[in-house]
Formats: structure tokens, sequence, C-alpha cells
């Protein structure tokens, strides 16, 4: 299975020069899919180089594997989850490091990979684990919310504005038999949007369904500002955090995030002198660039990309005080 792993990496020129890799460095890529943006990194490390790698699928991490043999510099590959992350790093014995790389969202892999049920173009169980030894799969969101809870990952998650009646069709469609596909599924979500709206708007219909039910079975939004936080206390002063997200949502919390970070003074703005000293401990270098015309016309996936690039700041040093 891991030599079958296929991910093509988006924006990989970006994602190299965001990290500004150093041949002696320490890099982490938080989601290591196939390697890709990995093997990169590691091409450019030289034996004192350092790359983790982690990854919560268990193929990703078998591929990942394979395709980091052989290079000069030391390679740790982890099978867990980027929420811990800080935990991650204490356990390998890495006080700092020179960079992070998040690359959020679902793997071409995944996607392909028709019994992983992450895609609404082919029939499979309902599953869109990334970590599949989980217990909690689509199959449970499914079938074991309320049409309320259903709506409301529907919109928010999602944003559909069709959510309420999605989650309706699926409660009533339920009370005769589970929905245990998701083939099943799309021709509930298409049942319940109207012909006429279906043939108006672009995209296929059960899209923005599918991407709510994957986030909320992998908590894909729940983990990243505090992840993003974590990324950015590893980092040693100089080094960069580069995200890479694909939907508005996820790009939203970093922009957020990364914007926090970089604040300096937070007092009210009514105070006439900053009292509260607080300092920015990252400088925005990139604020979501999109992929170029070239790369999209070989990669569609890139459409929705955007790359964000953030440097740590040395720590603020008072006058004729210590850091």
């Amino acid at each position: 299975m891991a030599t079958n792993f296929h991910h093509i990496s988006v924006m990989p020129e970006e994602v190299i020069s965001g990290l500004s890799v150093k041949p002696d460095g320490t890099y982490v890529d938080c989601t290591l899919g196939g390697a890709g943006h990995s093997s990169r990194i590691a091409s450019l490390l030289s034996a004192c180089g350092r790359l983790i790698g982690i990854d919560q699928d268990e193929e990703a991490v078998a591929a990942a594997k394979e395709r980091l043999a052989g290079f000069a510099c030391r390679v740790d590959i982890v099978h867990d989850n980027f929420r811990n992350l800080a935990q991650i790093l204490d356990e390998l014995g890495v006080p700092a490091v020179d960079g992070v790389l998040f690359d959020l969202g679902v793997s071409s892999h995944q996607l392909d990979t028709a019994e992983r049920g992450f895609s609404y173009m082919q029939d499979a169980p309902l599953d869109m684990r990334m970590d599949e030894s989980a217990a909690f799969s689509a199959y449970d969101v499914v079938n074991t919310y309320s049409e309320d809870d259903l709506d409301r990952i529907f919109h928010d998650y999602g944003e559909e504005r069709w959510a309420r009646r999605i989650a309706r069709f699926i409660v009533d469609a339920r009370k005769e038999k589970p929905v245990e596909t998701t083939g099943e599924l799309v021709d509930l979500i298409c049942k319940a949007i109207p012909k006429a709206v279906r043939r108006a708007e672009n995209g296929h219909p059960a899209k923005r369904i599918f991407q709510a039910i994957r986030i909320e079975v992998n908590d894909e939004l729940g983990i990243l500002s505090e992840a993003f936080h974590a990324a950015s206390d590893a980092l040693k002063p100089g080094g960069r955090l580069v995200i890479l997200t694909f939907h508005s949502l996820e790009d939203r919390i970093a922009k957020n995030a990364l914007r926090e970070m970089a604040r300096g003074c937070i007092c009210p703005p009514e105070l006439p002198v900053c009292v509260c000293h607080h300092h920015p401990e990252l400088k925005l270098l990139v604020k979501g660039t999109k992929a170029t015309k070239d790369e999209l016309a070989k990669n569609t996936r890139a459409k929705s990309a955007k790359l964000r690039v953030a440097e740590k700041l040395p720590p603020f040093v008072e006058e004729g005080g210590a850091a």
C-alpha cells in the first residue's frame, strides 16, 4: 500500500522558499502525507540536519518511510496528530526547531482511495477517518446526530445554505434504514437540493456536505489555533511557520492566529500610552498567496490553496534588562 500512496504537493516551490531551509536546521512537517514537501526539505538538509514528519494516517506514515529513506539528514517519522506537537518534540528531545509546515486538508491519496469514503465521486462505506484506528467515523455523524446537529455542522463547516433541508432528508431516510455509503448520502443530498439550484450552481452539490462531515469526524478546525501557537512556541528566532490552507474556514483560523501572534500592543485604543507591554512573537511575511496559473493547469486541487508564512522574532529585551 505504501508504494501506491499518491499525492501531488501543492505550491512546493513557494513552501520551500517560505521555510528558507538551512542545511543544518531542524524542520517539522506536521502533515507528512506522501512526503512530497518533506522529501524536498530533506534533499536540502545535510547530515547534521533533521526532519520530523507527523501524520495520523498509517498509510501516509508507511509511504513516507519509503520515500524518505536514504537522505543524508536524520529523519524521525511519528504516527500521531499534530495537536500533540509540543509533546512530540519533547519526547524526541527537540527544544526548538528552524521551521514548521502545516499542509492542511485531505490528501489526493485519501480522496482517490474509494474505500476511505472521503470522495463524493465514488461509492464506498461512510468513513472519512484520517486516522483509521479511530472509532468515530462519518457513519456515526450521519446516523446518530440529531437534525439540529447535522444542520449546525453543514452550516458552520460546509457553509451550505440548504443545510436544514439536507439534515431533514437524512433524518427521514434513516428511519427506514441506516445511511451506509457515500452513494446513498449523495443521493439524499441531491434530492434535498432543488433541481433548479443544482443546475445553476457550479461544482458538485455534495462537496460542501462532505467537507463538513470530514471536518467533524477529524476535528480539523478545533485543533488548529492551538497547534499554530505550539508551532510558534517551538521556533527558534528567525525560524519560519508555513501554513497551506484549502478552504475559507481553516484559512480564517490561520489568518487570525498569525495576526494575533504578530500583534504588538493589545491595550484598549482609548489608553494614551501602552501599559500591557505585549510584544509580537511573529513577523508576517506572506499573507495568503495563491498557486500560479501554471500550477493550476497541472493540478486543479491547488485552486483553493492559500499560503501564509511568518517568521519568529527574537525575544524582546527591555532596555537595561533581560529577555
